[in-house]
Parts: structure tokens; sequence; C-alpha cells
């Protein structure tokens, strides 16, 4: 131990504080807190290190300084700010999650709303990061439709539109602006969609839903009907978009939970934000790992910075193991039983998963065939325990109740096996309820399946939402079959896609070949569920036209039409040839018919 670092090591108080190692050349090599700053140093050049970055980093150690703080929970921060600062080389290091998006309220006149994943310091007001880019697409889409925000980057300042310096464009013309630019809406009612949506981008969403039903009743009270029925409009899309949030308990108001897990060289940190018992936000950090630092410290070091960066000041917050010293402003606990121990374990099973994922991908190095690649892609974005190699979509059509029909389409390796697509004719079900159509059809087709030994397929995607996807899982689970195959739904307006028994749904990615095959499969189903119902439809109302003969019952109908194709070909034929099919009686009243109607043309 050099003469220079034998004295820094004397001269060091047994106070709170952070210290900092420097090589002979000055250059810093760590940076650490403590809560005694001489024990703590000292512990490094007084016992042997199992840890060989450990055992380096003490053997460059030249020079000691320090910094003395008024308590433990300063000295975290400290070194937080110290540690970004300098990115000293045996430090641990978060990744930098700069490519993750955040949403933007601006700071100007008609703020807008959009998408960004740059952070800038002043006046704008930044919600996130999200994890999810379509997740944040989706609530981009519904900001757009329930609030009717501009997009243009116009200045709008009152002498501006005063002055009749602009004109409207096409966001106005299809409905995705009210104008203000040309005044048609007032800065002050801009404002307050404004403030309705800081609301619900901060999780208050009840009390966005309590201002707009106090101002229906209040406009549905001054016979302001249209305006009243705008306002309920907003309501049913607040609370559809509240329904698909992740609602864990209406008791717990504001709290951040953290799990952690870690391997050799990398620690994993989940963090959820929940605000009026639902989950908000959720995000994975990494830190690559310097010398032999304790899980307690890897977790404050990556709690204070998560926090920093997503301006979150809850005042709980929930660990999966006891931490010292406790933030500034904010408590720690460790919950051994209920709601808040069902959020610290929904916390551990992403960072889990998140790790096993990137575990996956970098043993993932070899060159793969590209159906394989695609089906490994489905397979690891759905989470499925098999390749998809078979897939079946189903899909209801019909048209207020009338000839309920329903295909099911087939992919082989990712595409279209056309003639192992079928049409299903739906037998049991009165009037339009696509839930028993589909519980009839999945029933229909999985249960021959087994009667006749024939492969199933590994995925199941039911066109439609938690309803459609339920009753297929009825009959699956009645047949035996859940847990064998994979079942999934989708829903077309936001791609959102839903598991049996989560009442979350999955936003994959708008760009990625998971959902781009999901989409073609469901247009496929639909495309040929609605074909099939078509042509029905068009068959049955021809032979409705040969039934309003009488005397010419369904089944006489139905022969003629599939001899001469069409009721025109019908009314051109000869009556020997009529005769052919229905006999001499019934032709001669069809060609009467035929006749009459000529006559009154």
């Amino acid at each position: 131990m050099t003469d220079e670092k034998n004295t820094d090591l004397k001269n060091l108080p047994g106070l709170p504080g952070v210290y900092q190692f420097y090589n002979s050349e000055g250059k810093l090599l760590y940076i650490g807190k403590a809560k005694n700053l001489k024990k703590r140093v000292s512990s490094y050049f007084n016992k042997n290190h199992n840890n060989a970055k450990t055992r380096i980093l003490v053997s460059q150690i030249h020079r000691i300084d320090n910094l003395v703080v008024e308590s433990e929970s300063d000295a975290l921060l400290l070194e937080n700010n110290l540690v970004k600062k300098h990115q000293p080389k045996y430090n641990v290091m978060l990744k930098d999650d700069k490519t993750f998006p955040w949403i933007c309220v601006t700071d100007e006149p008609f703020p807008r709303v959009f998408k960004t994943r740059t952070v800038q310091k002043g006046k704008d007001q930044y919600f996130g990061p999200y994890t999810s880019v379509p997740m944040v697409n989706a609530i981009l889409d519904f900001i757009t439709q329930v609030y009717k925000t501009r997009s243009c980057t116009l200045n709008l300042t009152k002498e501006n539109i005063d002055k009749k310096k602009f004109k409207v464009c096409l966001e106005y013309h299809i409905g995705n602006c009210k104008a203000p630019c040309i005044g048609l809406q007032t800065e002050p009612d801009y404002d307050s969609q404004i403030d309705q949506i800081r609301n619900i981008l901060k999780g208050h969403v009840g009390a966005v839903l309590e201002t707009l039903k106090e101002k229906m009743k209040r406009l549905a009270a001054e016979l302001k009907f249209e305006e009243a029925q705008e306002i309920k409009e907003k309501i049913e899309k607040i609370q559809h978009y509240r329904s698909k949030s992740a609602i864990v308990s209406s008791s717990i108001e504001n709290v951040d939970v953290f799990s952690f897990t870690r391997d050799e060289s990398t620690a994993y940190v989940n963090f959820l934000k929940v605000v009026n018992g639902s989950v908000i936000q959720a995000h994975t950090v990494e830190m690559k790992l310097g010398i032999d630092e304790s899980d307690e410290d890897l977790l404050l070091f990556a709690i204070a910075e998560i926090r920093e960066r997503t301006f979150s000041n809850a005042a709980e917050i929930i660990v999966p193991f006891e931490l010292s010293p406790a933030l500034s402003g904010a408590k720690f606990h460790v919950p051994k039983m209920g709601d808040k121990k069902k959020l610290l374990d929904l916390s551990m099973r992403n960072v889990l998963y998140y790790k096993a994922d990137k575990r996956k991908k970098a043993e993932t190095t070899e060159k793969i065939p590209p159906v394989t690649r695609k089906l490994e892609r489905i397979k690891s974005d759905l989470r499925l325990t098999e390749l998809p190699v078979l897939m079946e979509c189903f899909d209801n059509s019909n048209i207020q109740g009338t000839n309920p029909v329903a295909s099911c389409v087939v992919f082989k390796n990712a595409a279209p096996a056309k003639r192992e697509y079928r049409h299903f004719n739906v037998k049991s079900v009165d009037g339009p309820d696509d839930f028993a159509s589909m519980e009839e059809i999945v029933f229909r087709r999985y249960r021959r399946k087994l009667d006749e030994n024939e492969p199933l397929p590994q995925l199941i995607i039911i066109d439609g939402g938690k309803g459609q996807l339920g009753a297929a899982v009825k009959i699956l689970d009645e047949l035996g079959l859940m847990g064998k195959v994979a079942v999934i739904g989708i829903v077309k307006k936001l791609e959102e896609i839903y598991f049996p028994n989560d009442q979350i749904p999955v936003y994959l990615d708008k760009k990625s070949e998971t959902l781009r095959i999901i989409q073609q499969i469901r247009n496929e189903a639909h495309r040929f569920a609605i074909t099939f119902h078509r042509n029905k439809r068009s068959s049955e109302f021809t032979t409705s036209e040969l039934e309003k003969i009488a005397g010419i019952g369904e089944k006489t109908a139905e022969l003629l039409l599939k001899k001469f194709r069409s009721v025109r070909n019908i009314s051109a034929a000869t009556l020997e040839q009529i005769a052919e099919i229905s006999g001499k009686k019934k032709a001669q009243i069809i060609k009467d018919y035929f006749e009459k109607q000529r006559d009154k043309q």
C-alpha cells in the first residue's frame, strides 16, 4: 500500500458519504457509497476477495478521495449522479434506455401530444419511458379518437389566429382535429382536454370520468342533448380504455414495484408503476456488473436511477428484500401476502421472463432457414411451447343475424394451405350469437379431428376478443385439448392479443413479423367467411324468388337452380326444358309466372 493511499485511509471519517478510487495516472476507477466511509473503504484492503475484478481494482488503487454527506440516502443519490457523469470502469452501469419511447405534451398554445425518443430539458412534459412501442401507438390512437388534438407544428398564438394566417388541413376534414388554427376551437376548451389527457397518462382516469359525467349531466339539464351525447361517447371510450389497464387493486393508490435477478455478468431489475389500482408503466433494465457488488447495492442503485428517469415520487416502494437506507420521501416495503405480494410476484415474473428471453436470443447464433426463423419468432413472441407449424384461425360472419356461417383457414409453415380451408353453416344457433356460434364450430372442427385421429394445430387463432376466446377455450377444455394446443384471440382495432384467463392484452410491435403473419391468417379467415356468407345469401335470395311462385317448393327451386344456374336462365328456358326438371304441370306454372312478370314491366 502506498504512503499516499495509507494516509487517505487514516484520514477517512466514520461518516456517510461517497468514496472515489484513482490509479497512479489520476484516472477515476470506481465510485462507491458508504454508511461509514472508514469501515467500508478499509474493508477493500483488510480481506481477500473472491471476485477477480475486485482484486484487480484494489491492486490499482493509488489515491482515495471522499465526499461527506448528511445521510446514507444522500450518499446513494450522490453516487448515482457521479457514476452517470464519470462512468468509471469498475462501476455497475444501467444500459441506456434512450431508444425507449416517451409521450410528450408540449408547453405551447394548443399543446401537441406525440411520441418521442428524446427527452429535452424545458417546460414540455414527458410520460414514460414505455418499453412497448405498440402500447404507445395504441394510447396515442385512443387520444386522437377521443380528444382530437392537433398534430401540426403551427405557431397558434392568439395574434396569428386573429390575423387568419392559417387554413384548415386534411386532419380537420377527416375528423381528427377541431381546427383551433382558424378559431373553431377555443383555447380554454382545448386546454381542458389537455388536462384530461395528462391525468389519463398519469393513471388518474377516475377523476377524468367524474369530470365528464358532471359535464354530461349539466348539458342534458340545459337540453343540449347532442353535446351531451358526444360527452357520453367520450366517457364510453375512456371506460373501454380503462378496462384494458392491468387492474390490481383499487386500494393501492400510488406505489413503485421493483424486482431483481442476476447472473454472472448482468443484473436485471423490473419496475412497475401503479396508480389508482392500475399498472400504468412497466420497464425492465439491465446492469452490466462491475466489481463484486451485493444484491442490495445493485437494486438500490437501479431504484434511484429508474425513479429519476421516470420522475416518480411514489411514497411507497415495494421490493423483494430489505433495503437500507430509505430514500428521501419514500419507504421500502417487503410484502408477505395480499395484493402487494401479488404485485411483487407479477414484477418478478416479468424480470425472469426478460432474463430467460435474453439468454435464448444469445444462444441462437446459428443460421436457420427462413421458415424456421419465422416459426421460432412466433413461438418466442407468443410464448408457445412448440413451433406453430400448423395454425388454424376461426371467424364468424352474419349480417343482422341472418345466414350465420363461419370459416376455418389453415396455415402450414406460416403459409396458407388453401386446400384445407373449411366452411361451416352454423346449425344450432338462432340469431346473432357469436359466442355460441364459436362454440359450435370449434367443437365440430376438433371433435372430428379427434375422431379421425388427424393432427392437431400447435396454435389456434380466434378472430375476436375475450368473449369469443372464452367460448373457444370452453369447448377446447371440454374436449381435453387445453394444454395440448395453444389458443389466442386477436382484436382488430388495436391489434390486441389475448391469452386464455388473462385480462391484460399483449401488444406486438406493429412492424413485427409475428403480428404480420397473425394479421394475414386473420384477414384470410375473415375474407373466406365473408365470401361464403355472400354466396349463401345470394343463393338463398334466388331460391326464395322461385318459392314465391304458388305451387313451387324449396326442393323444386333448388333443382332448377342447380340445372339453370340463375333465375334469369330459368325465365328464358322453354317449357320442355323446365319440364325435364319439374314436370309439365309445375313447368307451366313457372312459365305463366314469368310471362306475367314481363307483362308488368
